[in-house]
């Protein structure tokens, strides 16, 4: 795979992470809103980033294996 489809792969890999993280988001909104507890706290958005392997050192090894 060449350097610019791992990029666009990339790409969509960080696009599905914040549809992710944005309806997680979402939820907690709408459960303060009712007055009750949060879903998801820190621990579940870090869930999402080691999911779609968007961390820093997960898009170095990928990009420069």
């Amino acid at each position: 795979m060449i350097q610019e489809e791992k990029v666009v792969y990339l790409n969509g890999q960080i696009a599905c992470a914040t549809i992710a993280a944005m309806g997680m988001q979402a939820e907690n909104e709408q459960r303060k809103m009712r007055g009750e507890s949060i879903a998801y706290g820190e621990e579940a958005f870090n869930k999402v980033i080691e999911k779609y392997g968007i961390h820093h050192n997960a898009i170095l090894s990928y990009l420069y294996p």
